[in-house]
C-alpha cells in the first residue's frame, strides 16, 4: 500500500477570500484562480534536481508563530530574499523580525493581511541535501 508522498496543498480559512487572494498575489506575486494558487514544481523546480518540502509539528507552547496567534505557519519559497523583503517594507507590509541565515537557506517573516505570520524561505543547494 502506497504512503504519503509529500505535502499536496495547505488549506486555510480567513476573513475575506477575495480580500487574503488580492493580498497575496499583490505582495507575493501568486498567481491566484477561484480556487487559490496551485505550485507546479516543473515551473521553478529542475526535474532532475530534488526539492523539498517540510512538515514539523511545534510543541503547543512554542513562541516560532509569535506574534501570530495562528496554529499554523506557511512557508513560502522565494528568490532573492533580501530584495523581496525590501520590496514589501515599501510596501507597507509588516515585517516580522530580521532575515536568518544558514547553510540550507535564507529566512524572513512577514504579517498578512489576516494578521497570520508567514515564513518566506530561499532555500540554497537543496541537492547538497539528497539523501
Amino acid at each position: 500500500m502506497k504512503k504519503v508522498t509529500g505535502i499536496g496543498g495547505i488549506f486555510f480559512k480567513c476573513k475575506d477570500t477575495a480580500v487574503t487572494k488580492a493580498w497575496y498575489e499583490k505582495h507575493l506575486g501568486l498567481p491566484v484562480d477561484d480556487y487559490g494558487c496551485t505550485f507546479w514544481q516543473a515551473d521553478s523546480v529542475a526535474l532532475d534536481k530534488k526539492a523539498s518540502q517540510q512538515w514539523s509539528p511545534f510543541k503547543k507552547d512554542s513562541n516560532y508563530f509569535e506574534p501570530g496567534e495562528q496554529e499554523f505557519m506557511i512557508n513560502y519559497r522565494v528568490h532573492d530574499l533580501h530584495g523581496l523583503i525590501n520590496e514589501l517594507r515599501e510596501n507597507d507590509v509588516e515585517i516580522a523580525g530580521e532575515i536568518q541565515e544558514f547553510d540550507y537557506g535564507k529566512f524572513g517573516w512577514i504579517i498578512d493581511c489576516d494578521g497570520r505570520k508567514v515564513e518566506l524561505w530561499e532555500p540554497i543547494n537543496e541537492h547538497l541535501f539528497e539523501k
